[in-house]
């Protein structure tokens, strides 16, 4: 079963039909909406500030959600991929959005709708990655602009398929 803790008074809320795996970790004033999944070694920590996560969000194997005590909540929107061991800081990650394997993103970020985050990314603090593009490299610089069609298959496409997923496992 995951670890599920209140923190200074603030217990996680879940949406519907979430899946989490038992050794998932989630704490404080965290709020899911639904279709999300937690997966292996994953954790989701809500102590310092609020974490707001929206429908249909895989968190995958080792991926880290935090933020910044007193300064920076982290929002994530809806049919968003966090990949395998990101690291998700304090920063809001907008609708339709895939963070790459080994990610991080930092304070105050933002990461605009339909938008990748490639594998290995670090995206500084403060940046704006702009709506429908592809980032990559340390620091994250802009690749290129994608069409909402790419975007669209791909990232809707590892979402539903990690809903699929959370279903063997029930």
């Amino acid at each position: 079963m995951a670890l599920i803790k209140t923190v200074r008074g603030y217990s996680p809320q879940f949406g519907k039909n979430c899946y989490l795996a038992e050794n998932a970790t989630i704490a404080g004033d965290v709020v899911i909406g639904n279709d999300c999944s937690f997966w292996f070694n994953s954790v989701v920590r809500g102590d310092v500030n609020s974490i707001r996560i929206g429908n249909k969000v895989n968190i995958q194997d080792g991926a880290v959600i935090h933020c910044t005590f007193k300064k920076t909540k982290t929002i994530i929107g809806d049919n968003v991929s966090i990949a395998h061991n990101a690291i998700v800081h304090g920063c809001t990650i907008n609708h339709n959005v895939l963070i790459g394997m080994g990610s991080i993103i930092m304070d105050n970020a933002v990461i605009g709708e339909n938008s990748i985050i490639a594998a290995g990314a670090l995206v500084l603090e403060n940046t704006i990655i702009e709506p429908g593009t592809i980032y990559g490299g340390m620091p994250a610089k802009k690749i290129k602009t994608i069409e909402p069609e790419h975007t669209r298959e791909m990232i809707e496409g590892i979402a539903n398929n990690y809903l699929m997923y959370s279903k063997w496992y029930e």
